[in-house]
């Protein structure tokens, strides 16, 4: 007796579109769970560079890219503490400012800027301001007193250094 090959029924033909579905269905979450997780990451980074970066000081505005801007300061002459009999200091300087807008505050605030400077000038004795040294204490001196807000709780103003034009004491 011969035995007929009977064609056997597809063994697994449901099987290939199950596990054609799987593999859609792993790629799919796959490629889902991976922009997820690089969004949160990226997201998680800025936060954590934002923290790390250093807090810039509030000013008015950026500074823009382009020519210093300057601000001229009428001369001071002052009478400073004694030493040796009287002595007076003449000085004239500029401040080097971020902005435009910053000359427009120095000079509206210009009696309040003479005050403070005045004030610290007529402090000085002549041996401490004759040397180079002195001399670059002193421009320090004057920076931070043209930086510091005209306003309470204002803001600082933009101004980035102090540059003398004229430097006499007699």
């Amino acid at each position: 007796m011969k035995a007929e090959a009977k064609p056997e029924a597809p063994v697994g033909g449901g099987s290939k579109k199950k596990l054609i579905i799987i593999i859609i269905a792993v790629l799919v979450l796959a490629i889902g769970g991976g922009g997820a997780w690089f969004m949160l990451n990226k997201h998680g980074d800025d936060e954590h560079a934002e923290e790390d970066a250093p807090k810039p000081k509030k000013t008015r505005k950026a500074k823009p890219a382009g020519p210093p801007v300057y601000a001229p300061v009428e001369p001071f002459t002052v009478n400073l503490q004694p030493e040796n009999g009287e002595q007076y200091l003449q000085l004239a300087f500029t401040l080097q400012v971020g902005s435009l807008e910053e000359v427009e505050v120095v000079k509206t605030n210009m009696p309040k800027l003479r005050s403070r400077i005045l004030l610290l000038l007529s402090s000085k004795r002549a041996s401490e301001i004759n040397t180079p040294e002195g001399k670059q204490a002193l421009s320090q001196e004057i920076l931070e007193q043209a930086k510091a807000p005209f306003e309470t709780n204002g803001l600082p103003q933009d101004v980035t250094e102090v540059l003398f034009t004229s430097f006499i004491i007699q």
